[in-house]
């Protein structure tokens, strides 16, 4: 059963191995091979794929060992017989697209694979399986996935993840302002910096409301905050608020007792 949904080029799901050093290709193969193998119809054909996909992973954990990578080589070509063969036979009926994705992973051929994949496996599941193969510590791989879902680049989505992942500790509130900028492309360093100080202030349920609604940017909440800082004898502050600086959200709202 094929699944209706846009594919991605094999050139952009061939990026993925180039983002990290520690790219798991033993990993890959078994997680997409095993969503691969499910999808084929016949239970003969399913069976002889199941058998070649353990081996080559086997040779993938091992590659030191010769006699994996002969046995994984044949267990490939008799795969690859096999559906030449059922095409064949059927005249050009059979579907053997699960299959032909599968033979592309076990060459070695991901990019292929993954295209060939997104035609039976949805794309956030696929994802799912590419960064987890990254191998990538401290890392937040749900707002990677989703952001590779929504058609942001590999390299921000990333990015993005491995920001997240170090602050993960940090309170719900302050998570999701951090996912909601992640989507939408501006996070950066810089506003993690300063979104940290919020994280550390140890505000109250209510500074907390207040402060979110600082860094989502309400207008009025910032004109009377900044007000406040004023009276308060904190010029400076204030007015870095009214220009945008998050890093005086924490201060703002720590100076004003809920």
């Amino acid at each position: 059963m094929t699944v209706d949904q846009p594919r991605h080029p094999a050139s952009w799901w061939a990026q993925f191995p180039e983002k990290s050093e520690r790219f798991d290709l033993a990993y890959l193969t078994e997680e997409l091979g095993d969503l691969l193998t499910a999808k084929i119809a016949s239970p003969l054909l399913r069976r002889e794929a199941e058998i070649a996909l353990e081996v080559v992973v086997r040779s993938l954990n091992k590659p030191a060992s010769e006699e994996l990578a002969v046995r994984a080589g044949r267990s490939v070509e008799r795969l690859e017989e096999t559906v030449a063969r059922l095409v064949e036979r059927s005249g050009g009926d059979f579907s053997a697209g699960e299959a032909q994705a599968l033979l592309d992973l076990m060459n070695g051929r991901i990019g292929e694979a993954a295209y060939g994949a997104e035609a039976y496996v949805k794309t956030q599941t696929i994802l799912r399986v590419f960064v987890g193969a990254l191998r990538m510590e401290r890392f937040d791989t749900t707002i990677a996935v989703k952001m590779l879902a929504a058609g942001q680049d590999p390299a921000a989505a990333l990015a993005s993840g491995s920001i997240v992942g170090r602050y993960n500790w940090w309170p719900n509130w302050l998570l999701k302002i951090v996912t909601e900028r992640a989507m939408s492309g501006t996070l950066d360093e810089g506003t993690i910096a300063a979104l940290d100080r919020c994280a550390y202030a140890e505000l109250s349920p209510a500074q907390s409301n207040i402060a979110r609604r600082l860094l989502n940017g309400e207008d009025g909440l910032i004109a009377q905050h900044a007000v406040r800082l004023e009276h308060l004898g904190e010029r400076d502050a204030a007015e870095k608020l009214r220009q945008g600086d998050l890093t005086t959200v924490a201060l703002a709202v720590r100076l004003m007792p809920i």
